[in-house]
């Protein structure tokens, strides 16, 4: 609540002064204008003070044009440098969490006469924390690598849905130590796509992983692809979480953006999951969606791809 209120105030104030900027610069136009008029009533030159006062009105109207996008350029800018200390908040805590959990853990093994049955639960948590390390780098690396991305940097093949779909599925059971049947999968086996197997990989993680996340214990996350009848395949992953408000429902693909609710703050994150699959699906030729009927009613991500992605030449 107190980033926000700052935030709110590193904006107000460039908005402030430049629309009392703005405010009085209409005010002199608009006493100029008057003043000017009385002159060419008086004035026997009419057509050159008229000349006078249409120029004199026109760079007026461009210094507060200036005005204007300056000022929106400033909060813009404002904006994004507050969403990056938010990101870099984050990233420490990302980055500590596992670090002292790891630290903790060798400290342990490295104990005398320490069980085998401790031993391998230390291994297996050692192992979770590095496999949530790769995933978060993974998310960094890739956001960094979209925001200079080219289109048409893409290796097409053809991609079996169903087993992508399985693989990405059996990744996030074990990341959050879920059953079976936590994550249904509901996937034609014979459903291939032509587009990049390893961004459509990304995608794919990202929603499950993201619905398992945000979702109570058990889960009950399923994930669908079909064909639809424009010749494009539909990828749904379904669960009933704590749900998003609809005012958000666009604004969580935006780079580092997390929603301001106690839920989603008590869940780890960083804002980039989310901004990646918006990304890689637009470079894949297609489109995603989220719904949501509000919180705690469940989210469904909703992926719209080409069956067969086109080469640009």
């Amino acid at each position: 609540m107190a980033r926000r209120r700052k935030l709110r105030s590193s904006i107000s104030i460039p908005i402030t002064l430049g629309s009392i900027t703005v405010l009085l610069s209409m005010a002199l136009l608009v006493g100029w204008s008057f003043l000017l008029g009385q002159k060419i009533m008086r004035s026997a030159d009419v057509v050159g003070d008229v000349w006078l006062l249409v120029l004199g009105a026109l760079s007026f109207v461009l210094i507060i044009v200036v005005l204007v996008l300056f000022v929106i350029s400033l909060a813009r800018g404002i904006l994004e440098v507050r969403k990056q200390d938010i990101f870099i908040d984050s990233v420490t805590h990302e980055l500590k969490s596992p670090l002292a959990s790891l630290q903790l853990c060798l400290e342990t093994l490295g104990r005398e006469g320490l069980e085998e049955v401790a031993q391998q639960k230390l291994r297996h948590m050692m192992l979770q924390d590095v496999d949530r390390l790769r995933a978060f780098i993974d998310d960094v690396l890739e956001a960094n690598r979209l925001s200079y991305a080219r289109p048409g940097m893409l290796n097409l093949s053809d991609v079996p849905l169903s087993q992508l779909t399985e693989q990405c599925a059996e990744a996030v059971r074990r990341r959050h130590n879920l059953g079976p049947g936590e994550v249904c999968i509901d996937v034609d086996p014979e459903l291939v796509v032509t587009t990049d197997r390893a961004a459509l990989e990304i995608v794919v993680k990202n929603l499950i992983d993201n619905a398992a996340k945000y979702s109570g214990r058990p889960a009950r996350v399923e994930v669908s692809a079909r064909r639809d009848s424009d010749n494009k395949v539909l990828i749904q992953v379904s669960d009933s979480g704590i749900g998003i408000d609809p005012k958000n429902l666009k604004r969580v693909f935006h780079r580092f953006y997390r929603v301001e609710d106690q839920e989603v703050r008590q869940r780890r994150g960083t804002g980039l999951g989310l901004f990646v699959v918006w990304a890689l699906v637009k470079q894949l030729g297609g489109d995603v969606q989220a719904l949501s009927e509000g919180q705690g009613q469940g989210t469904i991500m909703r992926v719209e791809l080409p069956m067969t992605h086109a080469v640009s030449g």
